[in-house]
């Protein structure tokens, strides 16, 4: 991919040199003057949130925002010509915990999300017992590890069946596009002993909303993955048995094993996922080669890896490194394909967060240059990071978002689950087991026999990267939860059988001096992470970074779209019953949205090109979950 490279002053004196901006070819159009959207989506924007800013008809929404995204369509070239990504309100919960004392972290922390408490209060521990040097036992490691997987297989299913999956049901696929229906009906399916689907057209009939067999199963597969939850945690899905120290819960054998029993539907269900996905995506392929382009961008992600290793998990910075490349999944940093760095502080120092097109001013104070280890850190690291809200902010290149543009290393990056298995497959790194293992270009997985014969599924690095490609991943995703899930139940029961019983560390609330914290955590639909600066036992700083509000995030400050935004732009229209904007569905920039599986409720707000028409299309993030 051709690149320009703009050099970015970064305010770091002698500690940072000047790093460079990498700005892809979508991107060198928003350059001159640093800005865009354009006219046209800007006022299309003003208009939009105020009338959010005055509607009242749907208050949860207005708690948590919701993401719009604003695109003019060029009909006649088949094309989106401009896109902006828009959050919708300001969050700021991150607020409610500054000068609070200790005791309240982890219970606020874990309500940053309504659907995802115990991944933000497994987080929201990593971060203090870093901060306070606190090593939580090996059985509570464990006992996290498992609670985590839960929430991920709640989490996937759901996306794949229930939000994003109808998009490919029958309903819309014979709406939008007769003639792939026609074929569907008549092309036998590559994996139908696995998945008992004969035809791509009984599949998609099966994908549809309400009422497809597919659809509700995932419901039901939800359900059993809250209730397994609830066999360990206590409660789904603000548990408070997830604390600093580790659990606040006791473990035996027999609540193991009743655990893992809950989770047998899903050893077959998790084959049938990666091999229902792989039929259809294959099948869109093979019908039209543009599909190749639905969300294509570059494979650049993060991810902090997920599920420690009780042999190696001490909390502490200084070890992070070794730690976090003992996890199960690996960390790392893959830009534009190539795995730049799996080392917790690399990530975690050039993490940088930018408020240029978003609602808020920019921080002045520069408190802290260096991490714990002495690497540099920039000004706009969250561990420096001020909430200066300011909704009637005027600037050369006009604010359109509540969210703001992380970045790192100057490069823009996604998130999501299948980060987890992108980095873990070039990394090489994961930890000796008998259910999964990395290749190099792969990851294998070894699923134990249900009512289905075992199958080793073997997600592969994919040649490009695109909506078709993150959802497949993340089909494999819930065979690679399983895996881990598997794999943490045998250790923890090897544990328990040599005496093991402590899930808890007690600590004292220290009385002065200053220290810091990162929780390297991660959500259902990937990269997580809190921030904390203490002071004493007084909280002075504390940020959140979440998964949808980076994918959906604004453009950098040199111009380069952000990672949702870019994904639409080079969405081509393949829809094809379609006469003029009246009859228009949109739902090839739909599934590029949904491959990001943003946790908000979503729109889509359309200008076509030559006509005074506009329309406003839901994209299904936020329904029935």
């Amino acid at each position: 991919m051709t690149s320009l490279t703009l050099p970015i002053p970064c305010e770091t004196d002698d500690i940072l040199a000047e790093r460079a901006s990498p700005v892809g070819p979508e991107a060198i159009a928003c350059l001159a003057g640093r800005v865009g959207p354009g006219k046209a989506l800007m006022a299309k924007i003003a208009q939009t949130n105020a009338t959010l800013e005055s509607d009242n008809s749907d208050p949860y929404r207005r708690i948590g925002g919701g993401l719009v995204l604003h695109c003019s369509i060029d009909l006649a070239e088949r094309k989106v010509s401009d896109v902006a990504s828009v959050a919708t309100a300001y969050r700021g919960y991150e607020s409610l915990l500054r000068n609070r004392g200790l005791q309240d972290a982890g219970l606020i922390g874990s309500t940053a999300s309504g659907i995802c408490g115990g991944v933000h209060a497994a987080t929201s521990a990593q971060c203090l017992e870093m901060a306070l040097g606190i090593r939580p036992p090996p059985l509570a490691i464990i006992a996290r590890n498992l609670l985590l997987s839960c929430q991920y297989l709640n989490d996937n299913p759901m996306h794949l069946f229930v939000l994003c999956g109808p998009d490919y049901s029958e309903d819309v696929v014979k709406s939008a596009n007769p003639e792939i229906w026609a074929v569907a009906q008549r092309t036998s399916t590559a994996h139908a002993a696995v998945h008992g689907y004969q035809t791509i057209g009984a599949i998609m009939t099966d994908l549809n909303r309400g009422c497809g067999k597919l659809f509700v199963e995932a419901l039901d597969m939800m359900r059993t993955a809250r209730a397994a939850y609830v066999l360990l945690g206590g409660r789904y899905p603000h548990s408070e048995s997830i604390c600093p120290g580790g659990v606040s819960l006791t473990l035996g054998t027999d609540q193991l094993d009743a655990f893992v029993q809950k989770l047998e539907p899903f050893v077959d269900y998790a084959k049938r996922c990666a091999r229902i996905w792989d039929d259809v995506f294959d099948f869109l392929y093979s019908c039209n080669p543009a599909f190749r382009e639905l969300g294509r961008g570059p494979a650049s992600m993060i991810d902090f890896g997920q599920w420690d290793h009780e042999d190696y998990y001490d909390g502490t910075y200084a070890n992070c490194d070794r730690w976090g490349e003992k996890r199960w999944s690996t960390p790392g940093a893959v830009i534009d394909g190539k795995l730049v760095t799996t080392d917790l502080r690399r990530l975690n120092s050039g993490i940088e967060e930018f408020v240029d097109r978003s609602f808020y001013d920019a921080w002045e104070g520069y408190p802290h240059r260096q991490d714990p280890a002495g690497n540099p850190v920039s000004q706009h690291h969250p561990w420096n990071k001020a909430i200066n809200r300011n909704p009637a902010k005027n600037s050369n290149a006009p604010p359109y978002s509540w969210a703001t543009a992380i970045v790192w290393d100057r490069n823009t990056f996604e998130v999501g689950a299948y980060a987890r298995l992108y980095i873990s497959a070039l990394a090489r790194k994961m930890p000796a087991n008998e259910f999964a293992a990395s290749t190099g270009r792969s990851v294998v997985l070894d699923v134990p026999a249900g009512e289905l014969p075992s199958e080793r599924l073997e997600w592969q690095v994919p040649p490009l990267w695109n909506a078709f490609e993150r959802n497949r991943a993340r089909a494999y995703a819930v065979a690679f939860n399983l895996m881990v899930t598997l794999e943490n139940h045998r250790r923890a029961r090897a544990l328990l059988l040599r005496g093991e019983r402590e899930t808890l560390t007690p600590f004292d609330l220290p009385a002065t001096g200053k220290r810091f914290g990162v929780g390297f955590g991660g959500a259902g639909r990937g990269f997580l992470a809190h921030w904390a600066v203490l002071t004493g036992a007084e909280i002075s700083n504390y940020q959140v970074s979440v998964p949808s509000r980076i994918n959906g995030g604004p453009r950098r400050p040199w111009g380069e779209l952000g990672p949702c935004e870019r994904a639409v732009l080079n969405t081509p229209i393949i829809e094809s019953n379609w006469s003029g904007p009246a009859s228009f569905h949109g739902i090839d920039l739909v599934r590029a949205i949904q491959s990001f599986d943003p946790c908000m409720p979503c729109q889509m707000h359309l200008i076509f090109k030559g006509t005074d028409l506009t329309s406003a299309i839901e994209v299904n993030t936020d329904q029935l979950i």
